[in-house]
C-alpha cells in the first residue's frame, strides 16, 4: 500500500467531470493515492513537468500495463535509447515539413469535400457527423491504411482506447479491443506488399523502410491509431463548442486579433484531451513527502496541471487571450507527442477555420455533453447553421 495520503472518487462522477476531485487533490495533496484506480495520482503542473523527464524513476516501460497488453509494446511504452529509435524512424512522417508540404494539402482537399456533404443539411453533431470523419480520414493518409475507411479507423481506434482504460477488468470491453488490433494487424498485412513496390512518407512505409520488426510496426500504428483518431477529434469538436459558447473570443479570431491556433492552444490546456499517462515506479522516489515506492503505479495527470492556479491566471476558464505557453497538454518530456505538429495543422489551420468558413451562421443547437478523464471530450455537439 503507497504512503501518500488516500482519495476516493466516485468513478462515474469522476468520469463525468473529473474537475472538482483534481482541484481538491492540488490543493489538499498533490500526490494522492486513488483506490479506485489503483494509481498514485500527481496532479500539479511542476511537479509533473520535473519527474516526466526522470525517466529513471518514472518508467514508460511498462509490460503489464494495458497498453502493452492489449497494444503490443510501442514507442511510448520504451524509454531512452529504443525509445528515441523509433520515434526517429517515424519522424519522416511527423515532421512539421512533411505536415506542411504533404499532409496539409491532403487535410484540405478530405475538409472541403467533407463540408461541401455537410452544409446542405443544416445541422450536425460536430463530433459523430464532422470530427470523427476528418480525423479519421486524416489518420488514413498519415499511417498509410489506405485500404481502412475512416469509419473502421474510429471504431477500432475507439475500441483501443476503451480497452487501455479498462481498469475495471470488463470482459466485454476487452474482447472489443481486441478484436479493434486484429483488424488493424489485417489492414497492415494488405498494405505491405504495395508499400514496398511504391514507399512514401506514410507512417507504416517509414517504419518499414527504417527497418523496424513487424512487432514494432504493428504497435507504433495501433498507437497513432488510439492518439490520432480520438484526440483529434474531441479538439476538432470541443473547440468548436467552446468557441460558439463564448462569442465575444470567436469575433477575436475572425477579426485576427487573435488566431486560430491560439484558440487550438488554449482549448487543449482548459479541456486537455489526454488527461493522463501512466508510469511505473523503478527506484524510491520522495516527492511531497511521499516515498513512491518501486512497482508502484502512478498516474501523470495532464488534465489537472493544466488546471494548476498557481501557473495559470484563469485555470477554469476558456479565456484565448491568457498566457497558456506552460500548458503541458502534448507532454512535458522525451515522450511529448510525436504528432503535435499534425494536431495543430489538421485543427487550427485547416477544419476548425474551414467549418466557420463554411458552415454560415453556426450555433450551438442544444447540450453538449462531455466525458472522460483519462481521455477527455465531448460526446455529442449539435449545432445548426444557414437562415
Amino acid at each position: 500500500m503507497p504512503n501518500a495520503p488516500v482519495y476516493d472518487i466516485d468513478p462515474k462522477l469522476f468520469w463525468h467531470d473529473p474537475y472538482p476531485d483534481l482541484k481538491k487533490m492540488r490543493e489538499n495533496a498533490p500526490v494522492t493515492y486513488v483506490p479506485q484506480l489503483g494509481a498514485t495520482l500527481i496532479t500539479r503542473r511542476n511537479d509533473i513537468f520535473t519527474v516526466e523527464k526522470k525517466i529513471d524513476v518514472f518508467s514508460s516501460n511498462q509490460p503489464n500495463g494495458l497498453m502493452t497488453q492489449l497494444m503490443g509494446q510501442n514507442m511510448m511504452r520504451k524509454d531512452g535509447a529504443p525509445h528515441m529509435a523509433e520515434r526517429k524512424a517515424i519522424f519522416p512522417t511527423v515532421s512539421p515539413k512533411t505536415v506542411q508540404d504533404i499532409w496539409k494539402a491532403k487535410f484540405e482537399s478530405f475538409t472541403k469535400e467533407t463540408l461541401a456533404e455537410i452544409e446542405p443539411k443544416g445541422y450536425a453533431d460536430v463530433v459523430a457527423d464532422i470530427a470523427m470523419r476528418l480525423s479519421g480520414e486524416a489518420l488514413v493518409v498519415i499511417t498509410g491504411l489506405r485500404n481502412m475507411t475512416w469509419q473502421e479507423m474510429d471504431r477500432v481506434s475507439q475500441g483501443m482506447i476503451d480497452g487501455c482504460s479498462n481498469y475495471a477488468g470488463d470482459p466485454q470491453v476487452e474482447a472489443r479491443c481486441n478484436d479493434c488490433t486484429a483488424s488493424i494487424d489485417r489492414h497492415i498485412d494488405q498494405m505491405f506488399d504495395e508499400l514496398y513496390a511504391h514507399p512514401d512518407t506514410s507512417m507504416l512505409s517509414v517504419q518499414m523502410q527504417a527497418g523496424l520488426s513487424i512487432e514494432q510496426i504493428r504497435a507504433n500504428i495501433k498507437l497513432a491509431i488510439s492518439g490520432g483518431q480520438n484526440e483529434p477529434h474531441d479538439v476538432i469538436a470541443g473547440l468548436v463548442w467552446a468557441l460558439l459558447e463564448h462569442p465575444e473570443q470567436l469575433k477575436l479570431v475572425q477579426n485576427g486579433t487573435m488566431t486560430w491556433l491560439q484558440a487550438f492552444e488554449e482549448y487543449v490546456r482548459w479541456m486537455s484531451p489526454i488527461g493522463m499517462s501512466p508510469r511505473e515506479i523503478v527506484k524510491p522516489y520522495e516527492i511531497h513527502g511521499v516515498t513512491l515506492e518501486p512497482g508502484e503505479r502512478v498516474f501523470l495527470m495532464f488534465g489537472s496541471g493544466n488546471r494548476d492556479a498557481e501557473v495559470f491566471a484563469r485555470p477554469d476558464t476558456f479565456d484565448i487571450t491568457q498566457d497558456c505557453a506552460a500548458s503541458i497538454a502534448f507532454g512535458a518530456g522525451p515522450h511529448f507527442c510525436a504528432g503535435a505538429w499534425a494536431s495543430r495543422c489538421l485543427i487550427a489551420e485547416v477544419t476548425v477555420p474551414a467549418i466557420f468558413e463554411t458552415l454560415k451562421d453556426l450555433r450551438l443547437d442544444g447540450e453538449t455533453t462531455f466525458g472522460g478523464w483519462a481521455f477527455r471530450g465531448p460526446l455529442y455537439a449539435p449545432v445548426a447553421w444557414g437562415a
